[in-house]
């Protein structure tokens, strides 16, 4: 792969991260604060570059049965997400209990937006990548461009978020949203 391979494949990588980031920051245009963001941002891309390495790692013994569901366990995730949002949407103010601040709910979206890359890394070892020194510039252009996309997404939701708010409900946009990635990842590797 040429580095500008390497930089569209990250992008591409980065637009669930960027598109959840944007909903956790119209969710939370007043509340959420920069400590939030930066963590949201770095378990983004953690999991963005993580998810391709172990891939790669595990090309040889767990092959089959990675490609056999990722898809499933990605949709599964974000429908679950997606689905308890829209749930807490119908319900009063004072019951919502989605807050993309949480540790918690984090870990579960970085999860969530990366288990796709897994199929990346079995591409990295179906191309030739032989050594963790040849992944480690793919893997930090990865990681770096779903950060810096994350960081991005959530300032532009927090910038529009009150705009939105006051026309629209965005738990409800935002589970919508999560359910229709979780399906396009579905569909993405059913239609293969």
């Amino acid at each position: 792969m040429t580095l500008l391979d390497i930089i569209l494949l990250a992008v591409a990588l980065a637009m669930d991260c960027f598109t959840v980031s944007i909903v956790c920051g119209v969710i939370l245009p007043q509340q959420g604060n920069h400590h939030s963001c930066l963590r949201m941002a770095f378990l983004f891309g953690f999991f963005q570059a993580l998810m391709p390495l172990l891939g790669w790692l595990g090309i040889s013994h767990f092959q089959s049965y990675m490609e056999a569901y990722d898809h499933w366990i990605a949709f599964g995730l974000l429908g679950l997400i997606g689905g308890k949002m829209i749930w807490e949407s119908f319900s009063p103010e004072e019951e919502h209990h989605f807050n993309p601040c949480r540790l918690r709910t984090q870990l579960l979206l970085a999860v969530a937006t990366s288990i796709d890359a897994l199929a990346v890394g079995i591409s990295f070892a179906c191309t030739g990548y032989t050594s963790l020194s040849q992944l480690t510039l793919p893997l930090l252009l990865i990681g770096l461009v779903s950060f810096l996309f994350s960081i991005v997404g959530y300032h532009l939701g927090r910038c529009f978020g009150k705009t939105i708010i006051r026309r629209l409900n965005p738990e409800l946009i935002g589970g919508t949203i999560l359910i229709l990635i979780g399906v396009k990842v579905l569909m993405s590797h059913l239609l293969q």
